[in-house]
């Protein structure tokens, strides 16, 4: 037998006895009499015969590859969501291609483009802020693309309850707050940044906490800028009772300066953060965040693709996803 790796069609056909195109029928599931079926069938299972992905491309038009554009690697929730993602298209025999932005809105943009060219199946983009440039190249794209943690009108997402989180979070937290400081991100980030300031506006409204007594400030993704916002809040308000951070990674920075100035958590300053990262079972004490259903985005997503890519009927391209309060250590009882 030859090796399967050097094998191509006409030798199939030749060792069947048969033409290339009844092998090619055979593959793409045409009609062919059920003896000749089992004659390829056998010498296919027999010399371990696998057509190259090029060929297979070449003759179906599918690549079999599915791009996954990310704002941040390194980010712990950005991985809950591409385990979802991978598991489930790798259960359906796509590969992955992992395209970093860095954060970086203008890359985004640059990838949806590149990729249309590169003729990947499907995209999934982790969307971080989108643009005018973002919505013209959705529109344009002719691969399918589904967005994942950002409504977008009339393209197809999955994404997060980010007002109610922030709401529900900031009620549970300042039920006997007098002054509270938020930390936001940019609300060009409509999910992290303009929902859940909207979010906690709202619970403040709701538990009469005036804006004279809200201090608001923004920070970046990441524990260095929280603690530094920690660092400016804090001196020029000092009787600051609670804190809404828009990440847990901004909470972490935000605790570790309040600890280093002897702030007692939760007696002095209660903190709360979102995202529910793992690390907020480890530091001390514990931290009260919102527990978001990132893997299960990441799923719902590579669902949603794979039905577009299959041709299906859509009848709900926008799905939101519900988040849960997860008291902890950081917070009051009241």
């Amino acid at each position: 037998n030859r090796s399967s790796d050097l094998m191509n069609i006409g030798d199939i056909a030749r060792m069947a006895g048969v033409s290339k195109a009844t092998v090619s029928r055979y593959m793409n599931n045409g009609y062919i009499s059920e003896d000749k079926k089992k004659i390829i069938s056998k010498i296919i299972n027999e010399t371990g015969y696998k057509p190259s992905s090029y060929a297979i491309t070449l003759r179906t038009k599918k690549t079999g590859m599915v791009a996954v554009i990310i704002p941040k690697i390194s980010s712990e929730s950005v991985s809950r969501m591409v385990e979802g993602i991978s598991s489930t298209l790798t259960k359906n025999n796509y590969k992955l291609l992992l395209a970093n932005t860095f954060n970086d809105a203008k890359e985004e943009v640059n990838y949806i483009k590149a990729l249309n060219e590169y003729k990947v199946d499907g995209i999934i983009l982790l969307g971080t802020l989108i643009t005018e440039d973002h919505l013209k190249c959705l529109k344009e794209s002719k691969i399918p693309i589904v967005v994942l943690a950002q409504k977008v009108e009339d393209n197809p997402c999955i994404y997060y309850d980010d007002f109610e989180a922030a709401r529900k979070i900031t009620e549970t937290m300042i039920k006997n707050s007098k002054k509270v400081a938020y930390i936001g991100v940019s609300n060009e980030d409509v999910a992290a940044g303009f929902l859940r300031y909207r979010g906690f506006l709202q619970a403040c409204q709701n538990t009469g906490i005036k804006k004279e007594n809200i201090y608001f400030t923004n920070a970046s993704f990441d524990i260095e800028s929280g603690y530094q916002n920690a660092r400016k809040v804090l001196s020029e308000v000092n009787d600051i009772d609670s804190v809404f951070c828009s990440t847990d990674t901004i909470a972490f920075g935000f605790m570790k300066y309040a600890k280093e100035i002897k702030k007692s958590i939760p007696n002095d300053i209660q903190i709360v953060g979102i995202g529910n990262n793992p690390l907020c079972d480890v530091v001390s004490p514990k931290l009260t965040s919102v527990s978001y259903p990132y893997k299960q985005g990441g799923i719902e997503a590579a669902r949603l693709l794979l039905k577009i890519m299959k041709g299906h009927k859509i009848e709900n391209k926008e799905v939101m996803l519900e988040c849960e309060v997860v008291e902890r250590e950081s917070i009051r009882e009241h």
